[in-house]
């Protein structure tokens, strides 16, 4: 008997020069059943950092909490900010100590503290930064979009539509994405922004 069950998302992440935009779908699927049409899958560590998860809610949601503690205590120890590239590096250790009983994610971090950085990490702690990325079942599709449309001196406006974009086409072609909305986190210099898209906006 065939315990596997399907889960399936599709999440992106841009970095231009003014910032990074995370988007993603918003529905929780498990096999053929759809749990959940309105799941953030794109959580704030701080108000300059945040991640995207696909696979296990349950992992990225512990995971989330480890980033925040540490974040909180660097903080208060050092006086100053944890920045993107130094919390995907933790992220990465601590995915691959645990790589006999992995976590089941694969995440983007994004954010912009000293300036914008954008990473994908695989479960086992591999870590790749980019100027773009996508991850979940829909990321074929997704990809393709953001190979597509991807210019260097694109602006974050630009970006967030690319990214919108890229997650809606996922939305229409992936059976286990989502295609009611998408959330949205762009963050520049200025802070951390979030929103919530219709497909048809």
């Amino acid at each position: 008997m065939n315990m596997e069950k399907k889960t399936g998302t599709t999440t992106v992440g841009i970095k231009v020069k003014d910032g990074v935009v995370l988007a993603a779908d918003t529905q929780a699927s498990l096999d053929h059943m759809v749990e959940t049409l309105n799941i953030k899958k794109i959580l704030p560590i701080t108000d300059r950092i945040a991640i995207t998860t696909a696979g296990s809610v349950g992992d990225v949601q512990m995971l989330a909490r480890l980033l925040e503690a540490e974040a909180r205590y660097y903080q208060f120890s050092w006086g100053r900010t944890l920045t993107t590239r130094a919390m995907a590096n933790l992220l990465s250790n601590l995915l691959n100590e645990n790589k006999w009983f992995p976590y089941m994610v694969q995440i983007i971090i994004g954010g912009y503290v000293d300036e914008p950085e954008l990473a994908n990490l695989d479960p086992l702690g591999g870590l790749v930064f980019d100027k773009y990325t996508a991850t979940g079942s829909g990321s074929p599709f997704a990809i393709a979009i953001l190979e597509d449309g991807y210019k260097e001196d694109m602006d974050i406006e630009e970006a967030r539509e690319l990214a919108l974009r890229a997650v809606r086409t996922a939305g229409k072609r992936d059976v286990y994405t989502g295609e009611r909305k998408v959330q949205v986190m762009t963050i520049t210099k200025d802070g951390m922004k979030e929103e919530f898209v219709k497909f048809n906006e």
